[in-house]
């Protein structure tokens, strides 16, 4: 719910929040939002945006997709317009500057709404509606202008642009209308007036965002009323377009030096680029760049960024298997199905992707076997993307793995800060590095260590890349694979917390996959990367020691017997006790299985159905402790830690789902640490 100040006659501010020269109204907004039909009558600015079927948004702004219903440009005004009233309560404006800024906020944003025969009435007039400060200003003008309302109506055109030069996505320049405002308004007056309205307008998306930028903000109303249009440098700039461009090479950096910041303004860019690569905002922008005419002043990015996202459990999700298509044209702009558009509307142009039917049609069903947790429609959609030859690396999740990275920074154990006080010596390898949560733990105990990430997935990589530039690490990451050989150069310390068991279930071999060799070459490699006194430190899942032993599981749910059932039709690691002694009561919602496979089971079990396409092709266990220390004294390491534990969050999570036959849970983790004693 939210109270707004609702305009009466031109000077009269009645008897203050909510009112109409003093007659107290309460306005509402809810989901069945309603205001009286008078006021959508008299008010101009409310009926276009209350009335309206677009639906304009900044897709960085939304969490749920679906719920994107048109009236958050609504929601949005009506939220500067409550900062509005608590300023007024601190700054005392007079009821002039009150009004003024009243005016602007109500009128700044009408271009996002309007009925579809009042926006091509307005496209007609050649207002341009995807410049909406520009077209909101044509608006306003036309239904209020007269010679006292040139304030706002500059106000109003230049509205969020100092806001947006501190994004970079706009020259300092494009503020210059309001210094030739200063000698008909006052400096004074102006600065103060600036201010609140600036504060409304950022206040309003984020109060968090305005405290952040306040200062400078400030600074820059201060300058740019002296008529200081300094410009920001080229990469300071970049900064504030995207942290990530901090790294861009001198190619990119030229390319907005030389062909972009002199000419173009740049709308929704952090929304659209936020999840490429720097090499492929690269590529991009020079594709635009070759397809503009002359005279373009404006390039929006929104179509790219409306595109780019769907709702998945709950919340807004960037759609990866269209970006994998992307990025596939990107690296073949030849390829049919897709098509770089860019679309000319007088001075602005707009980005977006043009799908075939086909196209559109893998990318729909890609989603909706996403949302089945279905290891057979997993499988399908890997054979789609090999058949389209779009990008799978080989440990890549390809439809979840922001959620799988996420989750994996969230389960920052015990464990996990228990094994990094075993590290040793000055360079630090994290193998598989994931969300890269351990890499942040290591920097954290560890700030004068040299921290390296690796992983094979180029996708967890441009992740960690971002996350790296977002969040300002000191750690390094790079691509590399220790089944394939020895690190580029020597190490400390190399860690390998929950990611053999990933090499031992995925990596293919010439006998297929979870073949233990996988895991002893990745050892042995590791080990020859290590300096004398180095160390490897596995955290990891653990088999257990004996087979022959059974264990009974009875489910609380029902449908966890059928969990059971697709896992034994499923499940192909354990390869020579797979189907060992494996019995199923349907009846009573009971199985019996050997030890090793109810423990991998039910480690896959506590994740739960969503997991299970990716769960289900790994084998938690594949050394005992014993074939731990054997391994590693054959190879002539000093064995400084070797057991095995019970990981409480197992226990936690399955006890009120299954109980078992036995007095405890299996031991699910191994701690292993060893050190090259020559």
């Amino acid at each position: 719910m939210y109270g707004f100040l609702v305009p009466g006659h031109q000077g009269c501010r009645g008897s203050g929040r909510n009112s109409i020269c003093g007659v107290n109204m309460q306005i509402t907004l809810s989901d069945g939002m309603s205001f009286d039909s008078g006021l959508l009558e008299n008010e101009k600015w409310l009926s276009f945006l209350y009335y309206t079927e677009n639906k304009s948004v900044n897709m960085e702004r939304v969490e749920i997709v679906e719920q994107v219903s048109g009236k958050e440009t609504l929601s949005y005004v009506l939220r500067t317009l409550d900062i509005l009233e608590a300023d007024n309560r601190a700054v005392k404006l007079t009821d002039e500057e009150y009004e003024t800024v009243k005016t602007v906020l109500q009128w700044s944003e009408v271009s996002k709404g309007g009925s579809v025969k009042e926006r091509e009435d307005w496209r007609q007039k050649g207002y341009a509606l995807d410049i909406h400060n520009l077209a909101s200003a044509e608006i306003y003008w036309e239904e209020c202008g007269n010679g006292d309302s040139f304030l706002c109506y500059i106000l109003i055109k230049t509205h969020g642009l100092i806001g947006q030069a501190l994004r970079g996505e706009v020259p300092v320049s494009q503020n210059e209308p309001l210094f030739n405002l200063t000698e008909k308004v006052g400096k004074e007056r102006l600065e103060i007036i600036l201010r609140v309205l600036n504060h409304c307008i950022i206040g309003a998306v984020s109060s968090g965002l305005w405290e952040k930028v306040k200062d400078e903000a400030y600074a820059l109303i201060g300058r740019i009323l002296k008529g200081n249009f300094t410009e920001f440098a080229t990469k300071d700039r970049m900064r504030r377009l995207d942290e990530k461009l901090v790294g861009a090479d001198d190619e990119l950096v030229c390319l907005f030096s030389d062909k972009i910041f002199p000419y173009y303004e740049l709308w929704y860019f952090q929304a659209a680029f936020g999840d490429f690569s720097t090499d492929q905002i690269k590529w991009l922008l020079k594709k635009v760049l070759e397809k503009t005419e002359p005279g373009v002043q404006y390039l929006s990015f929104k179509p790219l960024a409306d595109g780019l996202y769907y709702d998945y459990e709950g919340g807004k999700h960037l759609n990866v298997y269209k970006e994998r298509i992307i990025e596939k044209y990107i690296k073949d702009s030849s390829i049919e199905n897709v098509e770089l558009v860019v679309a000319s509307f007088g001075k602005a142009v707009l980005v977006d992707f043009r799908f075939s039917a086909v196209c559109e049609k893998l990318i729909d069903f890609c989603v909706e076997a996403e949302r089945c947790g279905l290891l057979t429609f997993e499988k399908s959609i890997t054979v789609l993307y090999d058949m389209f030859g779009f990008r799978r690396d080989a440990f890549d999740r390809l439809n979840n793995e922001d959620k799988y990275l996420a989750t994996m920074n969230a389960s920052e154990s015990s464990t996990k800060n228990t094994i990094i006080d075993y590290v040793v010596g000055s360079k630090v390898v994290d193998v598989g590095s994931g969300g890269g949560v351990l890499l942040d733990l290591l920097e954290e105990k560890y700030p004068d260590k040299k921290i390296i990430g690796t992983d094979i997935s180029d996708n967890v990589i441009m992740e960690l890349e971002k996350k790296k530039s977002k969040e300002g690490h000191n750690w390094s990451v790079l691509r590399h694979n220790f089944v394939d050989g020895p690190f580029p150069y020597s190490v400390d310390s190399i860690v390998f917390s929950s990611i053999l068991h990933e090499v031992f279930s995925y990596t293919e071999t010439k006998k297929g996959r979870f073949e233990i060799d996988t895991v002893k070459q990745a050892l042995k490699n590791a080990y020859a990367s290590l300096e004398k006194g180095g160390r490897i430190i596995i955290r990891d899942g653990i088999k257990s020691p004996v087979d022959d032993s059974v264990i009974e599981i009875s489910f609380a749910d029902p449908s966890g017997i059928d969990f059971f059932k697709n896992y034994v039709r499923d499940f192909e690691g354990l390869k020579d006790i797979r189907d060992k002694q494996i019995v199923i009561n349907e009846k009573e919602g009971k199985a019996l299985a050997c030890t090793n496979f109810a423990r991998e089971f039910l480690y896959t079990y506590t994740w739960g159905q969503e997991s299970y396409a990716h769960e289900v092709q790994e084998q938690f266990g594949y050394f005992t402790i014993d074939e731990y220390r054997d391994f590693f004294k054959s190879m002539g390491a000093k064995i400084i830690r070797c057991d095995s534990f019970l990981e409480p969050g197992y226990v936690e999570h399955l006890s009120p789902k299954v109980k078992l036959s036995v007095d405890r849970f299996p031991d699910s983790n191994c701690i292993v640490v060893v050190e090259k004693d020559y």
